[in-house]
């Protein structure tokens, strides 16, 4: 079985766990065809009823950024969101494939209709993926993505470093996940514990206290699904997390990675929060998308995700940057504005969205990973029974 045979049964497997009959929907680009097609195969020989592909494509998204006004961009599509509550009722398992195959692709754009987004359908979409349904976001190589990194489209040195990441080089990559899952989820099980009010990061320009819900849950590893069934949201994933009070964030981060957003390549990146809002952003490339990012919604500027990652992590431990969130935000602590989700406090898939949100969760359109970690990265957790260092120059030490 080669490279990509073995990443598509990962993710078949691992990934959503397709059961026999489920139908199957796969976002993807065009840059991923040949990758799509070995998912597809791999879903309809685990017992798939159906599977759908769902195509994007760079150079067509160009277009309606050039050529479609904002209110376009940004208008509730009603057949869309009754589509979404169709696959939610079938209980239909949702793939991902991402990966840029141009981060250069909205350079010259206009900022703001870059950052533009279906706020009512994403948060359908969140709804029914956090609620009803199974699925995984998974990074798929290409030339593009070869390139960013590389500096030539070496799709096999990518899939090397991917394939380790990934343990695509284990002897059944699938229950290598499984262990590392069970490692992820005894470390949520040791935060809970410790019924944590808030964190704090400090690391090389970095220093955010970050104040958390009451009754805070944290995940790391896989879930599992409303009928008890397990799967991999994404893959790799090295990190533990829940989600903060979004009135409660103070202090400056300075971002490790660079990342891509909507095609266009961000570095140098620090950004202020005071009272939980982003206040200030200043980076070396790409300011203006973030400024346009945060100002998109009325929770866009709010952190929706704290997150714990140590050097543990296959993807630190690659030594190179992906240039891509789903892998760069696993080599490093990080944290996210926007969404927030909603399992991240007790009871929280139970409560109305108006309930979450007067516990502290955030509401947004956006959901954006930003990898504050590395080497001297520092946390540690205050809570009823004191302050504890969670981890000490990126090493888990709770």
């Amino acid at each position: 079985m080669g490279q990509i045979e073995r990443f598509a049964d990962l993710v078949v497997r691992a990934g959503v766990n397709v059961q026999p009959g489920q139908g199957v929907v796969i976002d993807t680009d065009t840059a991923h065809l040949e990758i799509a097609r070995a998912v597809v195969e791999a879903a309809y020989r685990a017992g798939a009823g159906w599977v759908e592909t769902v195509w994007s494509d760079g150079p067509m998204q160009r277009s309606a950024v050039d050529h479609t006004s904002i209110e376009q961009l940004t208008r509730t599509r009603p057949w869309a969101l009754a589509r979404i509550e169709e696959w939610a009722a079938a209980g239909v398992a949702s793939i991902a494939l991402v990966g840029d195959a141009n981060p250069h692709l909205f350079d010259g754009a206009d900022p703001e209709k870059v950052a533009a987004r279906r706020w009512e359908e994403a948060q359908a979409r969140r709804r029914a993926l956090f609620d009803r349904m199974r699925w995984s976001v998974v990074a798929a190589p290409n030339p593009g993505w070869a390139q960013q990194i590389f500096g030539e489209p070496d799709v096999d040195r990518l899939w090397e470093a991917v394939g380790t990441a990934m343990r695509l080089d284990a002897a059944d990559p699938a229950a290598a996940w499984q262990e590392r899952s069970a490692t992820l989820t005894g470390r949520a099980h040791q935060l809970d514990a410790l019924e944590l009010t808030e964190v704090r990061y400090v690391g090389e320009g970095t220093d955010l206290t970050v104040g958390l819900p009451a009754n805070p849950r944290w995940t790391g590893g896989g879930m599992i699904d409303p009928n008890g069934i397990a799967y991999l949201p994404n893959i790799p994933t090295e990190e533990v997390f829940t989600s903060p009070d979004r009135r409660r964030a103070d202090g400056v981060i300075r971002v490790t990675r660079p990342m891509v957003i909507a095609g266009q390549l961000i570095t140098g990146l620090r950004v202020t929060f005071k009272a939980g809002k982003i206040i200030d952003v200043y980076a070396d490339e790409g300011a203006d998308v973030i400024k346009a990012q945060v100002a998109t919604d009325e929770g866009s500027s709010r952190l929706g995700e704290v997150s714990l990652v140590d050097k543990d992590s296959r993807i630190a431990k690659a030594g190179i940057v992906f240039h891509n969130t789903l892998f760069d935000e696993n080599a490093g602590c990080h944290v996210a504005w926007g969404q927030s989700f909603p399992f991240a406090v007790e009871g929280g898939m139970a409560l109305s969205e108006a309930e979450r949100v007067d516990l502290g969760l955030n509401m947004s359109g956006v959901h954006t990973d930003v990898v504050i970690g590395g080497a001297g990265i520092t946390v540690t957790g205050t809570g009823p029974k004191g302050t504890v260092e969670i981890i000490r120059d990126d090493e888990w030490v709770l």
